[in-house]
């Protein structure tokens, strides 16, 4: 499924956005090996406890599961391998400084293709409270409550 700007989503973290804010995001290759490549094709992949990580100035994707391409054989990677993400070198520094400093993580938030290449979006993310959480919850249905009215109004 194609939407507007070329990309062909992949996979998405759903909980992302519910369990963390998002302050920034990133967009980021990745390096891949065939078989994980023909698997992302068929849309087999699940990010829902992925985080990305830097180490010795790269970006690696931590725990994503890409399945197993079944026609690969003896040939398939270990589903949830560290896979190097690509990112330029000043958005690595920004990153490492922004992750150090304030106590950030970095998390996928969508897996998709775009012009044929795998990508990743990553968010620069502060986790909520369940307090938060709720009242974000209580925010969103807010705003429908306000929408639907102005909507019957007009």
């Amino acid at each position: 499924m194609a939407d507007g700007s070329g990309r062909k989503l992949i996979a998405q973290n759903r909980r992302a956005r519910h369990d963390y804010d998002i302050l920034d995001t990133f967009e980021a290759g990745l390096v891949l090996l065939g078989p994980e490549v023909k698997s992302l094709r068929a849309g087999r992949a699940n990010l829902s406890d992925a985080y990305a990580t830097i180490r010795r100035r790269e970006a690696f994707l931590v725990n994503a599961h890409i399945s197993p391409y079944k026609q690969a054989g003896r040939e398939n990677p270990d589903p949830r391998r560290e896979r190097k993400l690509l990112l330029h070198r000043a958005e690595i520094n920004r990153l490492r400084g922004d992750l150090a400093e304030r106590g950030l993580t970095l998390i996928p938030l969508t897996l998709y293709f775009k012009e044929g290449h795998a990508k990743v979006e990553l968010g620069l993310a502060r986790g909520r409270r369940k307090g938060d959480k709720r009242e974000a919850i209580r925010e969103r249905e807010e705003r429908r409550e306000m929408d639907r009215a102005l909507r019957r109004r007009r």
